[in-house]
């Protein structure tokens, strides 16, 4: 069997990578909780690894760079008041690149993300980071709506094997495949690594 048509193709939207110099970057919840314990990812570290990679290209090219930090509140998975809820070491912020907290999966839901985006003149964004079925998923749909050309580079992203209807488990790399396929059917050109985005 091959491959259905994507909505993008029968919409006529670009099939390549916007650059990196013409995008913003936005590392979305790069924290510590999904590191170690009951939120870890597979497949986390090399992931982490791809988002310092692009952090430190994104950087060099004095691009827009937005961190976003989930925050759940005192003693969750997510308390960003605790190491915990930390941005991780390896793409921690440095001075003048902004946090951006939010509350729901979308980056754009109840933040100034998308205020500090069209203040730049932002069109296109790159967005990397953590769940992809979650909050990259729903962060890449919310940037398509609002009108971005959004990039996703696959090996900058992770997830975890989650129970599917029936009880039985969806493998990581099963979630992770599907996740990124939906959106590369419409909201975003996904490619499979930080590499295949040219500066």
């Amino acid at each position: 069997m091959t491959a259905s048509t994507t909505l993008r193709q029968l919409s006529g939207l670009p099939a390549a990578p916007s650059r990196l110099s013409e995008s913003a970057l936005i590392l979305v919840d790069a924290q510590n909780t999904y590191r170690t314990g009951v939120m870890q990812l597979s497949g986390v570290e090399p992931a982490l690894d791809a988002c310092a990679s692009l952090l430190a290209r994104a950087r060099a090219l004095k691009v827009p760079v937005i961190h976003i930090q989930h925050d759940a509140g005192p003693g969750s998975p997510y308390d960003i008041r605790a190491e915990i809820g930390a941005i991780a070491d390896k793409v921690a912020p440095i001075e003048g690149e902004p946090v951006v907290v939010k509350n729901y999966p979308n980056s754009f839901v109840n933040t100034d993300l998308d205020a500090r985006l069209k203040a730049l003149g932002v069109k296109n964004v790159v967005v990397a980071g953590f769940m992809t079925h979650m909050c990259i998923n729903s962060t890449g749909r919310g940037a398509f709506n609002l009108g971005y050309a959004v990039t996703v580079p696959a090996n900058a992203t992770a997830t975890r094997p989650l129970a599917a209807p029936d009880g039985s488990t969806v493998a990581a790399e099963a979630l992770q495949a599907a996740a990124l396929a939906a959106l590369g059917d419409l909201f975003a050109v996904v490619v499979p690594d930080v590499t295949d985005i040219p500066d």
